[in-house]
């Protein structure tokens, strides 16, 4: 049976009582089938399982969506219990911040916080790698699970427990999709259906990249022929994120709004041959 706690104390005795290999999986609540992937690759790769499940307000700018960010901890929590986890961490912003946020000791994301989402964001990944840092020390966890949806996050809090010495085994879970092809994530619940069929146009230029030679233009073609989505940033990187390679295998990253609702995916690419398949292939 999955046990909540929503305190360090209760974590601490908890974390105590567990024995052999434990992973997080760090959320923000609203779990979908995306985060269910997570967890189940936890559930095979290590012996205990905790879901931390926490709003963080470190990661939204003013404006952004952290008053109207989905808060379900009790279907969360049947998520869980469905999923076999054996412990939800769901705590406070007091819990997680006890002396409040302003002059609180963070986590400085380096160069790669400036690019991407970084850039159009900027302190957001400031604000990601402080409370992983933070959920990384109070779960004491031998691997974390995260999606690769969130590529840049995944790249960054990898370079993080490299440079850190964390200690923590960082495993990647392939981006999960709706039916349509959409990416699963806790904000399409705000897309109206015509919303929605805009957004459609990010997956399909992903696929259309995914058979190019030339993976930025084919993908370009696609969303610009999508009146109802605004793009913020489309851009080829290395598997890293450094610089695009003159060829050779990349990766593919879009950031877009539809209506209000801002959405970002990625897939492998490869520049000067097509990749025929799945965009998380």
């Amino acid at each position: 049976m999955t046990r909540i706690v929503h305190s360090r104390s209760e974590l601490a005795a908890a974390r105590a009582a567990m024995t052999g290999t434990v992973a997080v999986v760090p959320t923000m609540g609203a779990l979908h089938d995306g985060h269910r992937a997570n967890i189940r690759r936890a559930r095979e790769a290590a012996d205990a399982v905790i879901v931390t499940v926490f709003v963080n307000p470190l990661q939204f700018r003013p404006g952004e969506d952290l008053d109207r960010y989905p808060r379900t901890l009790e279907a969360d929590a049947a998520v869980c219990e469905e999923e076999g986890v054996d412990l939800v961490f769901a705590p406070s912003e007091r819990e997680m911040y006890p002396e409040g946020r302003d002059g609180l000791t963070t986590v400085h994301a380096g160069p790669g916080g400036d690019i991407l989402e970084g850039a159009s964001r900027p302190g957001f990944f400031t604000g990601v790698l402080t409370v992983v840092a933070k959920l990384f020390a109070l779960t004491r966890p031998d691997l974390a699970c995260f999606g690769e949806k969130d590529f840049q996050q995944l790249a960054m809090v990898r370079r993080m427990v490299r440079d850190l010495d964390m200690g923590v085994e960082i495993l990647s879970v392939p981006t999960d999709r709706e039916a349509d092809g959409l990416a699963r994530s806790s904000r399409n619940v705000y897309l109206s259906d015509i919303e929605r069929a805009a957004a459609l146009a990010i997956p399909h230029a992903l696929r259309a990249a995914q058979d190019s030679t030339d993976p930025l233009a084919a993908a370009e073609k696609v969303l610009d022929a999508e009146p109802g989505l605004e793009v913020d940033y489309i851009a080829v990187r290395s598997p890293e994120l450094g610089p695009a390679p003159e060829q050779g295998p990349a990766r593919l990253l879009i950031a877009a709004r539809a209506g209000t609702t801002r959405l970002i995916d990625n897939a492998p690419v490869s520049i000067g041959a097509s990749m025929i398949g799945d965009p998380d292939a």
